[in-house]
């Protein structure tokens, strides 16, 4: 398994106006795996699954504004499965830091999977 750990990023990601217009800070954590036996005797990149490739998609993902957090890391997960179709099994956390609620809040997330 491969885990690409606490991946920070701006984001304009919420319901509310002024989430949209303000921005906020999310954590993006993402494990996967892989049939990673030729990998591991080759030692070669193109054997692998890049989780350079990964992050930059995720980037890419986390630069479009949405509403929901579980269509946000919904969206991230489809679009690595999509370009990543050797990934077996994947998960995909987003985690919002201090969520407009009324009262005080660290984080909301939403957990996706891929199986």
């Amino acid at each position: 398994m491969i885990r690409l750990n606490n991946m920070q990023f701006r984001g304009h990601h919420g319901c509310l106006e002024s989430e949209r217009r303000d921005g906020n800070w999310f954590r993006v954590d993402f494990a996967y795996d892989y049939d990673m036996r030729k990998a591991i005797r080759t030692d070669a990149l193109d054997d692998a699954i890049d989780y350079g490739g990964i992050y930059d998609l995720i980037k890419e993902e986390m630069a479009q504004p949405a509403n929901l957090l579980e269509h946000l890391a919904g969206r991230i997960l489809n679009a690595i499965i999509d370009r990543f179709p050797r990934i077996e099994w994947a998960e995909l956390t987003v985690t919002k830091f201090n969520p407009p609620l009324d009262g005080k809040v660290e984080s909301t997330s939403a957990t996706v999977t891929y199986e």
